[in-house]
């Protein structure tokens, strides 16, 4: 064997050269690995003895995809262009072994060897568009001559990683190697094709299905179509397409040209930027500065939740999808029985779009036991309370739980904004105490905000951030304050949507800008799907908001046909002329000129506040980082990844340009825009939000 530098070596079996790299944790593409093949290459190709070459790797995984770390710097060493040149070009057929995940730059590394083989157990897949980018080396013209393009174009498009037995299916992968012997059964591969002299299958000269494809116009307009709602706003999803009909309209050379000249567009823009940035966000989440890796955990084998209704059920999906039991506690017969009925019909409703058999229904619903006696969750590891919204409540429940539930178990509240340290004050246990805020519909939403109390144990703190982990949440640790981190921010611009509407806005103005910016929805439409009349009394209602007069005049939102707008059976929204009267009548009152807002000014009005909220969150250290910050508003508001979060964003914009626009505003509208004290000090420091550590 032969060392070829620290993270790669060659070594001969028989006349089959191998090429091992082995550059933990994934074998990324970094400068070190690229020189490393390219040399050992070199040397296998010039080596008489050597008849074929398997490349496979060492550790857990194939090549995971590029060195992201090195976007944006000095290029160094070998080009991996370079590398697939020498692979692909080879006189000597050249085997890519692979196991774990062969993704990005690996899989486009595998597809310049002529032949590929796998592990059944392993993956293919090139997800760059989830970085805001498309395959850079070569991917978008290879792929669609080895799978066609139509594959192509899902692949890339998607992301998804696809199973090795699905990769020989569509050619993608040549052979599948016993599990366990990917090395054997390489070596015996190549050896193989030495012995029947089977030819150096270039992907690149590999025509037949790009040509298939040729002039055929609709077969990527139908694509376009049928994912217009899902590529909304990213950039990256159109490039890889256009790349793709390069593949099929160019020759192969011609098509790279195309690749590159996107890529790079792509590289250097503002939203793979922010999906670069995200992409580490969702790692440093779990960082937490003054809790170490080893602190212990409780094991958690049994969940009690208290309240079966929307929420609780969802809860409770969590933990059964991920094989953990849970006690469903409700206070009366009927309730229980309802709640339990909603979880089997999403349980059923997935089982019909095939995302587990149909057997699984009964599997899952015999982890749940439906109770009305809060005793029998007395030996939970874990409780987590789902009842209604009230401080009342919630502190007659956590005095019952606190004399029920065993000893060292976690006492959980799902509350999304009271005051988590006064509902502690009446346990004995303070310190076994937090909050697990799901957010609707919590066996979908992706987001976790785990609420830090006062007195919260750092072992309680872990264990909900790895149970997070286990039930596939992204949880973001926060501290104590009315409406934690998300609802705080999400107030901020409430008020000031309200505040348009009192100047004369439309509402359907309002959200029409917040789609475009490239949320799902307004805070409008929210409101007339959610129902205009939650907390709302109409015995006290005076009609002293635009709300009010609505509800007081039956308009409850998409329930019954009218709230904000106006909807037909299928719920499709219109402007509603009563809504419109009524906003108008509400402007005059405010003594407040008409004006015309422009879609700029209504994002400056209701981004600029949530930002300003932020930093002050950040100043007061109840988020850990801006990066939690904005992957809670990613993952729990469908704030628009390719704009990075609304502390990125203020980042991006520039914290000077962020600070005078609220100081105008603070001039014309007073305090409540007053800029935080923590943006004064970034922008006289010439820092931003990403500068402020833990």
């Amino acid at each position: 064997m032969t060392a070829i530098n620290e993270v790669t070596d060659l070594s001969m079996d028989g006349d089959v050269a191998v090429v091992t790299l082995d550059s933990p944790p994934v074998n990324a593409l970094s400068a070190k690995v690229r020189d490393g093949l390219y040399d050992a290459f070199a040397a296998a190709i010039a080596d008489p003895k050597a008849a074929s070459i398997v490349l496979v790797c060492a550790g857990r995984t194939f090549i995971a995809g590029a060195d992201i770390t090195e976007f944006g710097g000095a290029a160094k060493g070998k080009s991996l262009q370079e590398v697939q040149k020498i692979i692909e070009d080879s006189p000597k057929p050249v085997v890519a072994a692979i196991h774990g995940t062969a993704l990005g730059g690996g899989l486009e590394v595998a597809l310049c060897a002529h032949y590929r083989i796998a592990v059944p157990s392993s993956k293919c897949g090139l997800p760059e568009v989830n970085l805001g980018l498309l395959p850079g080396a070569g991917g978008t013209q290879r792929l669609p001559r080895i799978v066609g393009p139509e594959k192509a174009l899902d692949m890339m498009t998607s992301g998804q990683h696809i199973p090795a037995p699905e990769c020989v299916a569509m050619g993608l992968v040549d052979e599948l190697a016993a599990e366990g012997q990917l090395r054997i059964d390489a070596l015996a591969f190549a050896k193989r094709i030495i012995a029947e002299g089977r030819p150096l299958k270039k992907v690149r000269e590999s025509n037949a299905k790009v040509e298939a494809a040729r002039g055929n116009l609709e077969l990527f307009a139908a694509f376009r179509a049928a994912n217009a709602r899902k590529f909304r706003g990213f950039k990256a999803p159109e490039s890889i397409i256009q790349c793709v009909e390069a593949a099929v309209d160019l020759p192969f050379d011609e098509g790279l040209a195309v690749e590159r000249k996107l890529f790079v567009e792509l590289v250097t823009g503002d939203q793979s930027a922010a999906q670069r940035y995200v992409f580490f966000a969702e790692r440093q989440v779990w960082k937490i500065p003054n809790v170490a890796d080893d602190t212990p955990t409780i094991p958690v084998q049994k969940v009690g939740i208290v309240g079966g209704g929307t929420m609780g059920g969802g809860i409770a999906m969590n933990f059964v999808n991920a094989g953990i039991p849970v006690t469903i506690v409700e206070t009366s017969q009927a309730a229980l029985d309802r709640g339990i009925a909603v979880v089997r019909a999403n349980y059923e409703r997935s089982a019909k779009n095939g995302r587990f058999p149909l057997a699984d229904v009964d599997r899952r619903m015999a982890l749940i036991t439906p109770t009305l006696d809060l005793h029998d969750i007395a030996d939970v590891d874990m409780v987590i309370e789902a009842v209604f919204e009230r401080m009342d409540i919630k502190k007659e429940l956590f005095t019952k739980l606190d004399n029920i539930i065993k000893p060292g178990a976690v006492l959980a509240t799902n509350t999304s904004a009271l005051n988590i340290d006064e509902i502690a004050s009446v346990t004995s246990r303070p310190q076994d105490v937090i909050g697990m805020h799901f957010f609707s519909p919590a066996n979908v939403m992706r987001l976790l905000e785990v609420v830090r109390a006062d007195h919260t144990s750092n072992t309680v703190i872990n264990t909900s951030m790895q149970i997070a982990k286990k039930i596939g949440k992204i949880a973001a640790l926060v501290g104590v304050c009315p409406g934690f981190v998300g609802n705080r921010m999400l107030a901020a611009r409430g008020r000031e949507a309200q505040a348009l509407l009192n100047e004369g806005a439309m509402p359907w103005d309002v959200d029409r800008a917040l789609y475009d910016f490239g949320f799902a929805m307004g805070p409008f439409q929210m409101s007339d799907l959610a129902g205009l009349d939650i907390g709302w009394v109409k015995e006290t209602s005076k009609g002293a908001t635009i709300r009010d007069r609505l509800c007081e005049l039956d308009r409850r939102g998409q329930k019954n046909g009218a709230g904000y707008y106006d909807y037909d059976a299928n719920r499709a929204s219109t402007p509603s002329p009563v809504t419109e009267a009524i906003v108008r009548e509400f402007a005059a009152k405010s003594g407040i000129a008409p004006r015309t807002f422009t879609p700029d000014d209504i994002i400056e009005r209701l981004i600029y506040p949530m930002i300003n909220e932020g930093a002050k969150i950040l100043e007061e250290k109840k988020a850990i980082r801006a990066s939690d910050i904005d992957i809670i508003w990613i993952n729990g508001y469908n704030w628009p990844v390719y704009r990075g979060g609304p502390m990125f964003y203020g980042d991006q914009m520039g914290l000077d340009k962020l600070l005078a626009r609220l100081k105008e505003f603070q001039a014309q509208a007073g305090d409540v825009w007053k800029p935080a004290a923590l943006l004064e000090q970034l922008v006289a420091e010439g820092r931003c939000f990403q500068d402020v550590k833990p």
